[in-house]
C-alpha cells in the first residue's frame, strides 16, 4: 500500500511540527479512535464504504527525548557541577550542551517524580509526600489521577514509543504487591514497556524486579557479577533496539531512573577502590575545594559565599582516627557508586551515538532531591534499622568497614558528606532550604540548543521539564486525555532559555512544601522554614512536637545570595511577612494544606 508523505525535519531550533494525522483521503476515509465509524456498513461489501481508525504519525525526524533521573545525588556531586567525583559521560552532555544553576525540585523522590511527569505541583498530583507513606487528605493521597496526564501518555498518543527503566515510587504501598491493581503502574501510566522496581530503593545486588506488569527473577547473581544499574543500562539499550530492528522512524520517549545513588551504597570494589584515600582530607576540606571548583567553573555566582558548617555536625578535625577512617571509606563507597552509574548510563548514550541518534535526542539529567542525611551522624552499614526503629550506631560501622558497599552490607555515608554533597547550601534531601530542592540539571540537544557548555541562570522548578519538552516537540497539552478533563499544566516553557542565554523567561514563582517543612520563593526572595521530623532531628534540643506557627521562618535575597548565607528576616519583617503570607496562599491554591509531618 502506498503511504502517506510526511514532512520532513528542517534543522535548527523550534524545526519541530506538530504530529500530524496518518490521512490519505484518496486511499481510505478515516477516524479518530473513539468517534463514529465515519464509513457505510451496508448489506454487501459492494454497497458498502470501509473506514480505518487514524494512526497519529510524528513528523519524520522528530527527536526522541531521554530523561535520566539520578537519586538523591546533591548539587556538587557530579563533576561539572564542581565535584572530583568521575562523571565523564555526565561531564561530557554539559560540554556539549547546557547546565542550569537554578533548577529546583521538591527535596524527595515520589513528589519530584510526579512533577516531572505530569507537569504539575506535587500536591496537585496527589503526591505531596512519598507514596508508601500516603495521608488522608487531596494533597497527600499518593495517587495520581488520570485527570493528571503524564507526559508518557501524552506522547504515546502522538507517535512515540514510550518505555520507563528503572524505579518507579509513583503508587502507593497497596498497590505494589502480585496482588494488586496495576493501574498505576507505568504500564497504566502511557508506558509501553517497563523493567525495574517499583519503591523507594532496591538492594543493588538482589532486586525486586518487574518486567512489564510482572515480577520476574534477576537475570542472574550476584555471585555471578549482577548488579542492578548494568542490568538496566542493558535493558534500556534492547528497548531501543526492539523499537529500531522494526522501524527506524518511529521516535521514543525513555524515562530511565536508576536509582542511584539511593542506599544501600553499593558497588563493584574495583569502582570503590580507584578512590582509596580521596576523601581523607574529611568533608570540612572537601567542601571548601568544592567550592572554589564551583566559582571557578562559573557554576556558582561570582561572589558566593559557602555557608557555615552547623556546629551540631561534628568537626572532620576533631573525630577518632577510627572515625575517620570509616567515614572515609563510605564516602569512597559513594563515588564508586556514582562513577559506576555515569559509566553504565553512558552507555546508553554511547549506543544512541553509534546508532546515529543522540545528536537528535532530548536528553535531560537531573537529580531527585539534594544529597541525603538518611545515614544519620555516623553512617549506617545497614541503613533498613532506621526504619524498624533500630538506631543508627558507630558500634554497627567500626567492626565493618571493609564490608561496606558490597552484597552483605546496605549502607549510607554520615550526614557529614550530605552536607558536603550540596555545597555550598545549607541542609538537605527531605528539607526545603537550597540544600534539599536545588539539584543539577543538564540539557544535551545539539539540534536544538544554542551555546555549547554554557551555564544557564534562570529559575526553573521541575514541573517546568515537561511543558518545555513538549514545546520544542511542537505538541499541545490536550484539555482531553484518554476521555479525561486534565487539570491545568502549572509548569511553563523555558525553551527559549535553549537558544538564548538571558532570557527572561523563567519562573518567578514557586512555594515549596515537604513533611512540614516549607518555602516560597518570589522575584529573586525566599522565605523558608524549617520543621523537625521525628526520629531524625538532627538538630540537638529541638523540640519534635513544635507547633507549625512556632517555626522559624528565615529570609534571603536568593537574587544576591545563592547560597542562603545571611539571613534577612530580623531587619525585613515587612517583607518576610508578605512573602509567609504569599506562601499560605500558594498552598491554599495547590492542594498543600494540611500542614502535617509524617515519618517516611
Amino acid at each position: 500500500m502506498e503511504t502517506c508523505s510526511q514532512s520532513s525535519l528542517a534543522p535548527g531550533l523550534n524545526s519541530v511540527s506538530a504530529p500530524s494525522r496518518h490521512s490519505c483521503e484518496e486511499l481510505m476515509l478515516t477516524y479518530n479512535e473513539g468517534e463514529p465509524f465515519s464509513g457505510t456498513v451496508g448489506r454487501t461489501l459492494e454497497d458498502s464504504v470501509q473506514a480505518y481508525p487514524d494512526v497519529v504519525l510524528p513528523p519524520k525526524g522528530t527527536p526522541n527525548v531521554v530523561f535520566v533521573i539520578l537519586d538523591d545525588v546533591g548539587y556538587a556531586q557530579i563533576g561539572c557541577f564542581g565535584s572530583d567525583i568521575e562523571t565523564p559521560n555526565f561531564d561530557r552532555l554539559a560540554e556539549e550542551g547546557l547546565r542550569y544553576r537554578s533548577f529546583h525540585t521538591t527535596a524527595m523522590c515520589s513528589p519530584t517524580r510526579a512533577c516531572l511527569l505530569t507537569g504539575r505541583n506535587q500536591h496537585t498530583t496527589g503526591m505531596g509526600g512519598i507514596a508508601d507513606n500516603a495521608t488522608g487528605f487531596p494533597g497527600f493521597d499518593g495517587r495520581i489521577n488520570k485527570d493528571t496526564g503524564f507526559i508518557s501518555e501524552v506522547l504515546r498518543d502522538n507517535g512515540f514509543a514510550t518505555m520507563a527503566v528503572g524505579k518507579w515510587h509513583l503508587a502507593p504501598r497497596e498497590e505494589t504487591d502480585l496482588a494488586s491493581s496495576r493501574k498505576r503502574w507505568p504500564l497504566g501510566r502511557g508506558f509501553e514497556r517497563f523493567y525495574g522496581f517499583m519503591g523507594a530503593e532496591a538492594n543493588q545486588y538482589a532486586p525486586d524486579l518487574v518486567s512489564d506488569n510482572h515480577f520476574v527473577e534477576q537475570p542472574f547473581a550476584a555471585e555471578d557479577g549482577y548488579h542492578l544499574t548494568e542490568d538496566l543500562a542493558g535493558r534500556a539499550i534492547e528497548f531501543i533496539n526492539d523499537l529500531r530492528n522494526v522501524t527506524v522512524d518511529k521516535p521514543f520517549f525513555l524515562y530511565f531512573a536508576p536509582g542511584a545513588c539511593h542506599a544501600p551504597h553499593q558497588a563493584p570494589r574495583a569502582y570503590i577502590d580507584r578512590y582509596a584515600g580521596k576523601f581523607d582530607m574529611g568533608w570540612d576540606e572537601w567542601r571548601a575545594a568544592t567550592h572554589q571548583r564551583q566559582l571557578d567553573l562559573g557554576i556558582l555566582p561570582a561572589g558566593t559565599e559557602l555557608t557555615p558548617r552547623p556546629e551540631w555536625i561534628q568537626e572532620w578535625a576533631t573525630l577518632p582516627e577510627e572515625e575517620k577512617r570509616a567515614y572515609a571509606r563510605m564516602m569512597e563507597v559513594y563515588a564508586g557508586f556514582l562513577t559506576h552509574t555515569d559509566h553504565h548510563v553512558g552507555r546508553v548514550f554511547d549506543h544512541l551515538e553509534t546508532i546515529g541518534e543522540l545528536d537528535n535526542t532530548i536528553v535531560v539529567v537531573m537529580s531527585d532531591n539534594g544529597a541525603s542525611p538518611e545515614g544519620d551522624k555516623h553512617g549506617a552499614f545497614n541503613s533498613v534499622a532506621w526504619y524498624n526503629g533500630v538506631p543508627l550506631t558507630l558500634d554497627a560501622v567500626l567492626p565493618n568497614v571493609d564490608l561496606l558497599g558490597s552484597a552483605e552490607s546496605h549502607g549510607h555515608y554520615p550526614y557529614g558528606w550530605a552536607h558536603a554533597g550540596n555545597t555550598p547550601f545549607q541542609r538537605w534531601k527531605r528539607e526545603c532550604h537550597e540544600g534539599g530542592v536545588a539539584d543539577p540539571l543538564i540539557v544535551h540537544w545539539p539540534a536544538g540548543t544554542n551555546g555549547t557548555g554554557e551555564v544557564r541562570t534562570q529559575y526553573l522548578h521541575v514541573i517546568d521539564i515537561m511543558p518545555t519538552v513538549l514545546d520544542a516537540l511542537g505538541i499541545e497539552m490536550p484539555t482531553v486525555l484518554e476521555g479525561v478533563p486534565q487539570k491545568p499544566i502549572e509548569g511553563k516553557s523555558l525553551l527559549e532559555s535553549f537558544s538564548v542565554p538571558e532570557t527572561s523567561q523563567q519562573r518567578t514563582t514557586q512555594y515549596y512544601e515537604l513533611l512540614g517543612c516549607r518555602a516560597i520563593y518570589h522575584e529573586g526572595w525566599k522565605a523558608v522554614a524549617y520543621h523537625p521530623m521525628r526520629g531524625q532531628l538532627y538538630v540537638p534540643g529541638i523540640d519534635p512536637d513544635i507547633a507549625f506557627d512556632d517555626d522559624r521562618w528565615e529570609l534571603y535575597h536568593v537574587a544576591e545570595d545563592f547560597s542562603e548565607s545571611n539571613d534577612l528576616a530580623a531587619s525585613h519583617p515587612q517583607k518576610l511577612r508578605e512573602m509567609v503570607d504569599r506562601w499560605w496562599a500558594e498552598a491554599g491554591a495547590h492542594g498543600a494544606l494540611p500542614l502535617h509531618s509524617s515519618r517516611p
